[in-house]
């Protein structure tokens, strides 16, 4: 008899993300240069190993997100799921408003695409995605790359569309020190808004939109401003009053990221030295800060089979190869 046949491994990679930027609360996100990376398999048993920033954070067992994720993926589609050998590698701060959830929601999902051999296409995924996320906004990004504006339509079927954002802007981020929990940053939000509140951020969405498309310096820092999450957020953010309120040439402005802490800042290349204005706006506060130099990730999560990567990479070397020797 033969040798039995090896499980197929898969490795999969996660872009982290920002949402909110600004006005667009709970519908416009961006996908940053940060990643999640999982390498995985089919196992007789559950064994998840975790690597890389944060590391300690990541639970190790059956109450790890991406596991939990990939099980109710399973459950919704009536159909046993095996256990699996995980490995995973992330670089994304975990607490800190980039989307590491989402991250590991979309993971779970292709993870369960993958050994339940569903066919699922990215928009599919990111529907399932933001039906257990609760909002689509992080997870359109993880999915899709780039800058998304996305929405759950009245028959709760996920919608997003990208855009690429202009080559002479720029994106980074500012962490500081310490960790604020989404659900204490969701508490902190009023039950209601006025019309004149509502209104006011329908605009400057509309407006940001419409700057990012077109490359329109001139409507910034206006189509960053924001009534409806980041005024009732300034007291867990110590300094986001000040950090929302810099203006300096060629900084285009600040956000929070997601529900924060981390500051989300926009600035037109050869200007990269206001983003050290947020941090010490912190350092005022008490608080050490890091730039992370993130850029934007043209490109949602990607997925390739382990011995086709390696067939990938040496067809590459031999084509070098072949021309260096012509």
């Amino acid at each position: 008899m033969g040798n039995p046949r090896k499980p197929r491994v898969w490795k999969l990679r996660v872009p982290a993300s920002s949402a909110n930027l600004g006005p667009g609360f709970d519908a416009l996100g961006l996908a940053l240069g940060l990643y999640l990376e999982c390498r995985f398999r089919a196992s007789p048993k559950l064994e998840i190993h975790a690597y890389g920033r944060d590391a300690e954070l990541i639970p190790p067992g059956e109450n790890n997100l991406i596991w939990q994720t990939a099980l109710k993926v399973a459950e919704d589609v009536g159909a046993t799921l095996p256990a699996v050998d995980l490995e995973i590698r992330n670089d994304i701060p975990i607490g800190k408003g980039l989307g590491s959830s989402a991250a590991a929601l979309t993971a779970g999902v292709v993870i369960a695409n993958q050994l339940l051999d569903l066919g699922w296409k990215p928009l599919r995924i990111l529907d399932e995605a933001a039906q257990i996320e609760g909002h689509p906004d992080n997870v359109s990004a993880c999915v899709l790359g780039s800058i998304v504006a996305s929405a759950i339509d009245s028959g709760g079927v996920a919608r997003a569309v990208r855009l690429e954002l202009p080559e002479r802007y720029g994106i980074a981020v500012v962490v500081p020190d310490y960790v604020l929990p989404t659900q204490e940053a969701r508490e902190a939000l009023p039950g209601a808004y006025s019309k004149e509140d509502a209104v006011f951020n329908i605009q400057r969405a509309s407006l940001l939109i419409a700057a990012l498309a077109t490359g329109t310096t001139s409507a910034f820092p206006t189509a960053l401003e924001d009534r409806l999450h980041q005024p009732f957020r300034t007291g867990l953010v110590p300094g986001l009053d000040e950090i929302l309120k810099l203006r300096a040439p060629g900084l285009l402005g600040c956000a929070l990221s997601g529900a924060g802490p981390s500051v989300l800042v926009f600035y037109e290349r050869g200007y990269e030295e206001v983003c050290d204005l947020i941090r010490q706006v912190f350092a005022l506060h008490g608080h050490d800060s890091e730039i992370l130099w993130t850029g934007i990730a043209h490109e949602g999560f990607t997925i390739v089979e382990e011995s086709a990567e390696r067939e990938a990479v040496a067809a590459k070397k031999a084509e070098r190869q072949e021309r260096a020797e012509s």
